[in-house]
């Protein structure tokens, strides 16, 4: 006599899974050895949202306030979505996971280390089978698109947006740095950012 189907999983069971994951990432402490402020691992996440940001990883900010894109880079990547905080920060309808979700530290010469590489083999794929909802992800800078995609060039992979459509949409990192290369590439904002905003709204 063949067993019975397993009945499908219950979108309470779902969530309630979410939650205990969310709880055990939360208590990670794979890198703490190494982590310049200890870990604060930081996401954002629910079964039922349509969006996912795939980010870098904490700054110190981010760190500090337990909220991702707390800061000046949060008020550039909500400008280029078009979307305001409260939206940004549903997380019913957008979920926020960077590949390191601990603040990594700084380099000697300055700027922000790279994502403990650790992390994302350890919890994305775990973390993305309980959010079947995923229509779109943003792979905001190098580090994402790199592992989602493989090695590349960032700006030839923006530029190109239409190739990774419908599940991708590659951004650059939206940090202060890139101001200049705004004004230096206007296609960004006369193509690419129109069809950003055009996505993302129809998902929302």
């Amino acid at each position: 006599m063949k067993p019975p189907p397993t009945p499908p999983r219950s979108a309470d069971a779902g969530a309630q899974a979410l939650e205990q994951l969310v709880r055990d990432i939360r208590a990670c402490t794979a890198c703490a050895a190494v982590l310049p402020l200890g870990p604060r691992p930081v996401l954002h996440v629910s079964p039922t949202a349509r969006i996912l940001i795939a980010s870098q990883a904490p700054g110190t900010r981010v760190h500090e306030t337990g909220q991702s894109f707390n800061d000046a880079s949060g008020d550039r990547l909500r400008g280029w979505l078009g979307i305001d905080r409260a939206t940004f920060y549903d997380s019913t309808r957008i979920a926020i996971m960077p590949m390191g979700m601990c603040y990594p530290g700084r380099m000697p010469k300055g700027g922000d280390r790279p994502p403990r590489r650790e992390c994302a083999p350890l919890w994305r794929d775990r973390v993305l089978a309980l959010m079947p909802d995923i229509r779109l992800t943003l792979l905001v800078g190098s580090y994402a698109q790199n592992y989602v995609l493989g090695p590349g060039k960032v700006e030839d992979r923006v530029r190109h947006y239409r190739d990774f459509l419908p599940q991708y949409f590659p951004l650059p990192h939206p940090s202060w740095r890139t101001g200049a290369w705004e004004r230096r590439s206007p296609w960004f904002g006369e193509e690419v950012l129109p069809a950003l905003r055009r996505a993302v709204h129809a998902l929302l």
